[in-house]
C-alpha cells in the first residue's frame, strides 16, 4: 500500500507521527508531502527531528498569505505529487489549509481521500477551519472519526459511508511520544 500523507503545520506533524511510525512498522509505503504552511524551522523542521520522523519526500514551500493564496500555491504541487506517485490513498489530517488542499487535489485527481479527525465540528461557520472540515469530509472516501460524537455529526450531514471510529490521534501521539519526551528531558 502507498499513502501520500499531506501535512503542513505543527498540529499535523504531531498527529502524523504515530501514524507514520505505525505505517513503517507494518511495511506501508508513505510518501510524506510538506506543504510549507508552517515553514519556520522552529515551527517545522524541529518537529521532524524531535518526533523521529523521516524528512518529507516532497516540499512545496507554500508560505504565508491569504487562504486563497495558500491554496493556490498548494494545489498544483499536491496534484503533481499524487499523479506521479499514484498512491492508494491521499491522507489528510485535521482542518487546515493544507488539509483542504490535500483533499481537493487528491479527489480531483481521482484518488481516494482519507481524513483523520473526520466529523469534528465547532458549528461556527465564521471559522475557516470549520468550513475546511465540512468540505474535506464531503470529499473523503475514508473518514477516520475520533469518537461517536464525530460519527453523529457526519450522519447528520448525510455522510455514512466509509466512516470508522479510530480513536483520538492526539492521544495516540501523547502515549507514543511521552516516553521519548521524558527521556530527553533528563538528558
Amino acid at each position: 500500500m502507498r499513502i501520500l500523507s499531506v501535512v503542513g503545520n505543527r498540529p499535523q506533524f504531531v498527529k502524523s507521527a504515530p501514524v507514520s511510525l505505525a505505517f513503517k512498522e507494518r511495511g506501508v509505503e508513505e510518501i510524506l508531502l510538506h506543504t510549507g504552511q508552517h515553514y519556520d524551522p522552529g515551527l517545522s523542521q524541529v518537529f521532524f527531528e524531535e518526533l523521529g520522523l523521516d524528512p518529507p519526500a516532497r516540499r512545496l514551500e507554500a508560505g504565508s498569505g491569504t487562504h486563497a493564496e495558500q491554496l493556490a500555491r498548494m494545489l498544483p504541487g499536491i496534484e503533481q505529487a499524487a499523479v506521479e506517485e499514484r498512491p492508494d490513498w491521499v491522507l489528510v489530517y485535521g482542518d487546515t489549509n493544507s488539509t483542504l488542499a490535500g483533499a481537493l487535489a487528491g479527489a480531483k485527481a481521482g484518488f481516494g481521500v482519507a481524513h483523520v479527525e473526520a466529523g469534528l465540528r465547532s458549528f461556527d461557520l465564521t471559522m475557516p477551519e470549520e468550513l475546511n472540515r465540512m468540505v474535506v469530509d464531503r470529499l473523503s472516501t475514508l473518514l477516520f472519526a475520533p469518537a461517536e460524537v464525530a460519527v453523529t455529526n457526519l450522519r447528520r450531514e448525510g455522510i455514512v459511508g466509509g466512516v470508522r471510529i479510530v480513536g483520538d490521534v492526539m492521544l495516540d501521539a501523547n502515549l507514543r511520544l511521552a516516553p521519548i519526551a521524558r527521556k530527553r528531558s533528563h538528558e
